[in-house]
């Protein structure tokens, strides 16, 4: 698809002709086969730990956003993967140099060419979102949508950092829980039912 082509796309909603940048799910969810993945959060919380090695040792690192990482004692270098729900300043694309893009915002209109046009580009079906939108009764995060993606696929383990729920805010910005649209107990709850039911899940806390 050419740059014009995907402006007049994204112009007029039509999600199903983007959607044709994308790599398909199956595919996507087939590279996790039998990796020990970690997934990290923006907690603020993260900065005071020292989990750096055990996240650059795992096979596959994914971050959010613009994932701000203070010190690689806690948050580790790696970016493998970067799931994504705003523009990308080009300072922090070239910081986190991501292997791959996964666009996980319903706000198609944010997605940018550059991001859209790379290698290994992931659009999150709007379906996917207003199913975990709904089982949470409120829009879901960024890492919600991460962790409900990660575990459809074939991965040995997923390992959660930086993830409290709000509890200590956030190291991507100053609001607070009230100033956001997410419901971060819902998503402590949800997530709490998935450790007791599927093994290969694990909070770091």
């Amino acid at each position: 698809m050419s740059r014009l082509d995907f402006m007049t796309a994204r112009l007029l909603r039509n999600d199903g002709r983007i959607a044709r940048m994308s790599i398909p799910q199956g595919n996507l969810l087939a590279d996790l086969d039998g990796r020990h993945v970690a997934l990290i959060g923006n907690a603020r919380s993260l900065a005071q730990a020292s989990h750096g090695p055990a996240i650059d040792a795992a096979d596959l690192v994914v971050r959010i956003n613009r994932a701000p990482m203070p010190a690689a004692a806690s948050h580790g270098t790696r970016t493998d993967w970067l799931a994504l729900a705003t523009r990308l300043p080009d300072a922090d694309r070239a910081r986190l140099d991501p292997d791959r893009i996964l666009w996980m915002s319903p706000k198609r209109k944010r997605l940018d060419w550059r991001t859209a046009s790379g290698a290994g580009f992931y659009l999150h079906p709007l379906a996917d979102y207003q199913a975990l939108r709904d089982r949470l009764s409120a829009p879901p995060t960024t890492g919600a949508m991460m962790i409900d993606l990660l575990l459809r696929g074939p991965l040995a383990s997923l390992t959660l950092y930086g993830f409290d729920f709000f509890a200590s805010l956030s190291l991507s910005g100053r609001r607070a829980a009230a100033d956001v649209p997410h419901d971060f107990s819902a998503e402590g709850a949800w997530v709490d039912d998935l450790l007791h039911s599927d093994s290969r899940l694990r909070l770091v806390r």
